[in-house]
């Protein structure tokens, strides 16, 4: 009957202990914000608005839409 108690509860325990860890951050691994300032990856995207073509584009897509309304 013991044994089945401390069974389980070390199971308890390790499923607590294995629920707790993933919330767990390493410090190194956070990204620290400031305002305005973007510090993420970067975007693929925004090297394609520097050209005039795509920005074109948009903007006609967009007037397509909006004037309709």
């Amino acid at each position: 009957m013991r044994k089945k108690t401390l069974i389980g509860g070390f199971s308890a325990l390790l499923a607590a202990l294995l629920l707790l860890s993933g919330c767990y951050r390493l410090p190194w691994d956070v990204t620290w914000h400031e305002p305005h300032v973007y510090k993420g990856k970067q975007d693929p995207l925004l090297a394609k608005m520097q050209g005039e073509e795509l920005r074109e584009r948009l903007r006609e897509r967009f007037q397509a839409v909006q004037t309709d309304r």
